[in-house]
């Protein structure tokens, strides 16, 4: 479906708009097609991150979740980070409160703790390095072998990591509650209706659904294996915002939504990033409102752990505390 004439207009004022205040607009492929459509840049978390740090733009407005700006605002402090609703959450945010996350790191100094990019800023500011599922692997093969790693908040990313990877980890119990609802016996079925579809997941789902797929990977990757793979259709374990993009590569597969149990609502759309609307875009960009604050303090400790992710990621040698002191 074609955006309605009221969709062309908002969208046409934020355009205008971001001339104007010299504003550029950060999407996640979980956002819905029409926001993704106005934005500068569309990915997963890690390139948003990437990108809120490289621009020269004065605004930064990041349609995603409130822990996505956060980063942004933490890597570059000198923009203004603002985004469409405060209320787009994150159920593994929720899932770590900063103070029990201190307390289950404390209990292991010698530690390295490894902290999913889907944290508070205050929980990255008592980690020693930040992850997203684009960089994990590289990240945790980077940790000296002979130091314990401490990972939160998805336990199914990290138990998925840990036996790719072939290291212990001491895993905090949190979850994605969208990536919670597919079903795997569910999902045994459609494959045996669809043998011809290639089966791809995000490393958030849980392992009885992993197994059935053939590519496991960051949105971003999920996106290129759509891309690039002769397949004609595509069985998808993650959040559908990701199909706009998957359809627009290609245009002539196939794309069918992983099941999930009987009783749920039958979609896996994540209620937090839906918070987002293309009206309270053009609303944020008209009043610069909401803006992401936080206190120079906590965004300085929050920064350590970001600045390792990017050199690692970046082939930069770093150095790790010997033991963790709060």
């Amino acid at each position: 479906m074609g955006q309605s004439q009221t969709s062309k207009l908002i969208a046409s004022e934020i355009q205008k708009l971001k001339k104007e205040k010299n504003a550029v607009v950060l999407a996640h492929y979980y956002e819905e097609g029409d926001i993704q459509d106005v934005a500068d840049f569309v990915g997963d978390s890690y390139y948003l991150a990437q990108m809120g740090q490289k621009t020269t733009a004065d605004i930064i407005l990041l349609a995603g979740v409130v822990f996505m700006a956060e980063s942004v605002k933490i890597l570059n402090p000198k923009k203004t980070v603002i985004v469409p609703s405060l209320e787009a959450g994150c159920s593994l945010v929720d899932s770590a409160p900063a103070d029990k996350y201190l307390a289950w790191r404390k209990k292991f100094p010698r530690g390295i703790a490894v902290t999913y990019i889907n944290s508070s800023a205050e929980v990255k500011a008592i980690s020693d390095v930040i992850i997203t599922s684009s960089n994990a692997e590289k990240i945790v093969n980077s940790i000296p072998k002979d130091r314990p790693i401490l990972f939160g908040p998805d336990e199914n990313l990290g138990r998925y990591l840990s036996q790719k990877l072939g290291r212990q980890f001491e895993l905090w119990p949190g979850t994605c509650e969208v990536h919670m609802l597919f079903n795997s016996k569910k999902l045994g079925e459609l494959i045996q209706k669809n043998p011809d579809a290639r089966v791809i997941a995000h490393p958030e789902c849980t392992p009885d659904v992993l197994q059935y797929a053939q590519v496991i990977g960051s949105t971003s990757r999920l996106l290129e294996e759509v891309k690039n793979h002769p397949a004609k259709k595509f069985i998808v374990a993650t959040e559908p915002g990701i199909f706009h993009q998957m359809k627009k590569a290609r245009p002539d597969v196939e794309i069918i939504q992983a099941p999930q149990a009987d009783g749920s609502c039958g979609c896996n759309n994540c209620p937090y990033m839906k918070q987002n609307t293309l009206e309270k875009v053009l609303r944020a960009l008209q009043t610069v409102q909401p803006e992401i604050t936080m206190t120079e303090q906590l965004r300085a400790k929050a920064q350590i752990p970001l600045d390792r992710m990017m050199a690692i990621a970046n082939d930069q040698p770093v150095d790790w505390p010997s033991e963790f002191r709060p």
